[in-house]
């Protein structure tokens, strides 16, 4: 009898396979990084904003920054869990809920820079209310329906989110988070071309407010090749709908004046125009709209990251301990040092990512996801250092700041609210597993059945033959330098770029090595998976680093940029050390540790 486990993991890898776009038909830098070949034209000179869109968002930014120093206290967000109505109110005033919403439906369509800007501004002030706005705008229901809805139903709903109604995306349940197989909540067919939803929903974020949400189902299997085949679709659901209903809302460490719920669904009837782009089509739908919306966290992770870093360092500067400013010893100067540096790298990848999707002429999966990786979890580092260098005035709340007579930096709010970016929108293992397979996926076409466990013997020899007459020269392509370094990269940087190359061709011998050495067992080796991911995302960062402080062109962020590069490659160094053996020796006493006791 099959392993049940084995059964479950089948099912999942195959329904989140056929929900990929495997056909990759425009350029990618992160692409061509795992490939051991970075095509440096696609980062060099920095993709910059046209003067002209950027100037287009000033005025609005401008409202967006007074709006919320008058109707937006943070802390008092933060304690009490609610946004007030004038400010929910004025925000809806100035249009800053139709950011991303086409013109011709009523919204102010700026280009994903200028959105960015504009979250991240609101995301520094107080990140609650960049999510209500990010939650109905980056993956609720505008983007789904401008991507793929018919023209009725974009004039149905769009004016409407346009217009003050708010919008939320539900895929999350109790027993199904990253893996889509688990679905629970069905659509039934009602013979009319309707069907009848029945579930439930977990951490909708928006939920409990929304007055329209994407909504994904299960909906009957269809049988293809002679095998079932587990169909997902989207389905556009209204509040008030006879059915639905909020069941709670859900309280968390940060963030604490989100509208975040369970929702359920009993019978609610729906149409043939509430299906959303077609049946079976759902979570490719999910997987499109995440390559755009990802890239909405990187943007607020970078604001914050820059507030740490001016907190950090006007704090090292006036605190004095020992007979001199605290940032001249040097046990705190590194910490600062390492903020400011990662800070400036998030903001250049967010950046570069931002203006990749504005051109639309490359293929935006790599870079989005590595910019939600890097930044998220860069994040993490930047708080926790930052609060090392406030000492206990970074673990002190506002409020108690406040009432001592004291600068109410906000380090400890911030603190808690880092901690939820590496597990929303793909959790950080999800993404290393996703952006592992994207990267193998040239090697895997390449070998065809040779790749895949239970193949045929023949099947397997000619996949063997095709890959014994190719990688030999593709090996020897990536032990050998490239001459020169391109001309854009300043005089000061050249070594780091050079180390950016070097440190492709290597993670992809790597890649190659342990193809070779684990065949389809690969899949499993998720360890191994996520620190190559990790690589790339460090290379990834490197090279936009390095490219927007060329583009920038002073001292300063020349220095920041190579004190950047030095940490990435200490830590891609340190990867290094770790093995297949020491993970294996992981999994085994986890095993054992979680089996339960006699």
């Amino acid at each position: 009898m099959r392993d049940p486990r084995a059964t479950g993991r089948d099912e999942a890898l195959e329904v989140a396979e056929r929900a990929r776009e495997a056909t990759r038909t425009r350029p990618s830098f992160a692409a061509s990084l795992f490939l051991g070949l970075p095509d440096a034209s696609l980062v060099l000179p920095f993709p910059e904003q046209d003067p002209a869109d950027r100037a287009a968002a000033e005025p609005f930014l401008a409202r967006l920054k007074e709006v919320l120093d008058l109707h937006v206290d943070a802390d008092r967000v933060d304690r009490e869990g609610e946004i007030p109505p004038a400010a929910l109110a004025a925000l809806h005033e100035i249009g800053a809920f139709r950011l991303k919403i086409p013109a011709a439906y009523g919204g102010l369509a700026f280009s994903q820079l200028n959105y960015n800007r504009a979250v991240a501004l609101a995301g520094a002030h107080c990140a609650s209310t960049a999510i209500w706005l990010s939650a109905h705008q980056s993956i609720g229901a505008p983007n789904p329906l401008a991507l793929f809805g018919t023209e009725a139903q974009k004039r149905r709903w769009l004016p409407r989110l346009a217009g003050g109604e708010l919008s939320a995306f539900a895929l999350t349940e109790p027993e199904a988070g990253s893996d889509p197989a688990r679905l629970s909540t069905r659509a039934e067919p009602t013979g009319d071309g309707g069907w009848l939803l029945n579930g439930e929903k977990l951490w909708c974020t928006n939920g409990p407010v929304a007055d329209v949400l994407i909504v994904m189902a299960r909906t009957p299997d269809r049988v293809e090749g002679g095998r079932t085949r587990t169909s997902i679709s989207a389905f556009v659901v209204e509040k008030g709908m006879p059915g639905f209903s909020t069941a709670a809302r859900c309280e968390f460490a940060g963030y604490r004046g989100i509208q975040n719920g369970v929702l359920r669904f009993k019978d609610v009837r729906l149409t043939p125009e509430h299906l959303l782009w077609g049946e079976g089509l759902g979570l490719k739908l999910a997987l499109v709209t995440l390559n755009t919306g990802r890239l909405t966290l990187p943007a607020t992770n970078a604001a914050v990251a820059a507030e740490c870093a001016r907190i950090a360092s006007r704090w090292a500067g006036t605190r004095e301990q020992w007979g001199a400013p605290i940032g001249e010893h040097e046990a705190l100067a590194v910490q600062v040092a390492w903020i400011a540096s990662h800070a400036f790298a998030m903001q250049s990848v967010c950046d570069y990512a931002g203006a990749l999707a504005d051109r639309g002429d490359t293929d935006l999966r790599l870079e989005a996801a590595l910019a939600k990786l890097f930044c998220s979890e860069t994040l993490l580092g930047v708080v926790e250092r930052t609060m090392q260098v406030r000492g206990g005035r970074g673990y002190e709340t506002v409020r108690s700041l406040k009432a001592r007579g004291e600068t109410p930096y906000p380090v400890e709010r911030l603190w808690r609210e880092a901690r939820l970016n590496t597990i929303v929108e793909g959790t950080s293992e999800v993404l290393r597993l996703f952006l592992a397979r994207e990267a193998l996926d040239p090697h895997l076409t390449r070998a065809g059945a040779f790749a895949k466990a239970g193949a045929p013997f023949l099947a397997r020899a000619a996949g063997f033959l095709r890959c014994a007459a190719y990688y030999p020269f593709w090996w020897a392509r990536r032990l050998l330098p490239r001459l020169g370094v391109p001309a854009s990269v300043p005089a000061p940087l050249r070594g780091a770029w050079r180390a950016v190359e070097s440190g492709s061709r290597r993670l992809a011998r790597r890649t190659l090595y342990a193809m070779l050495r684990f065949g389809p067992g690969l899949e499993r080796r998720q360890a191994l998976l996520g620190r190559w991911v990790d690589d790339g995302s460090d290379l990834l960062a490197m090279a936009a680093t390095l490219s927007r402080a060329g583009a920038l062109g002073d001292a300063r962020s020349l220095v920041l940029a190579e004190h950047f590069c030095r940490h990435a490659r200490a830590r891609m160094r340190a990867r290094r050390a770790l093995t297949p053996t020491l993970d294996r020796a992981g999994l085994a006493l986890a095993r054992d540790l979680i089996r339960p006791s006699s």
